[in-house]
């Protein structure tokens, strides 16, 4: 069975303003993020995206400028020597109440059917209670950078004391690796 690890985009592969990134350009990777990623290929992990996006339907920016975004993203890989195995979204707000929307494990359970991997045996990085609680739903293995809201999370929501925390993806890659 292969191994992945899953990641939430905002707050763990790029820097999270104070708003909704709405354009290209305002998409800004966190420095050692893209490495990170390669560094995990390279080793033989699958890498895939989960990833709310209801800016989209609040209409602050549309399914094409998000795919553009992660176009932009799958280039600065690419240049690298990398790419991401797959990047799943929710582009519903919260009112919805999809499956699909973290903290719900709906992209979770997408993600695990499309590649065929035991959740149990993956690990999910996160930046918010979100993706905790939807990792946690999914019997996956949270994990929290201290990174976006990660500082947050880990000061305002004791559900995540029992959570491995790293200071950011680059950090937890190189742990993960270091065991192996």
């Amino acid at each position: 069975m292969a191994k992945m690890v899953i990641l939430d985009r905002d707050g763990v592969i790029n820097h999270l303003p104070d708003d909704d990134i709405t354009t290209v350009d305002g998409w800004d990777p966190i420095p050692g993020s893209i490495e990170a990623i390669n560094r995990l290929k390279k080793a033989g992990y699958l890498v895939t995206i989960a990833s709310n996006h209801s800016g989209i339907s609040r209409g602050l920016y549309s399914e094409e400028e998000l795919l553009e975004t992660h176009a932009k993203m799958q280039r600065l890989l690419e240049n690298r020597g990398a790419s991401v195995d797959g990047i799943f979204y929710c582009t519903h707000g919260p009112e919805a109440n999809c499956v699909c929307r973290k903290p719900k494990p709906g992209l979770l359970f997408q993600i695990a059917g499309q590649f065929k991997i035991d959740l149990k045996q993956t690990a999910v990085v996160g930046d918010d209670i979100s993706d905790i609680q939807a990792t946690k739903m999914a019997n996956a293995k949270p994990i929290l950078v201290r990174t976006g809201k990660g500082e947050y999370v880990m000061q305002n929501f004791p559900e995540v004391l029992d959570v491995p925390v790293y200071d950011d993806l680059a950090h937890f890659v190189r742990h993960t690796l270091r065991r192996k």
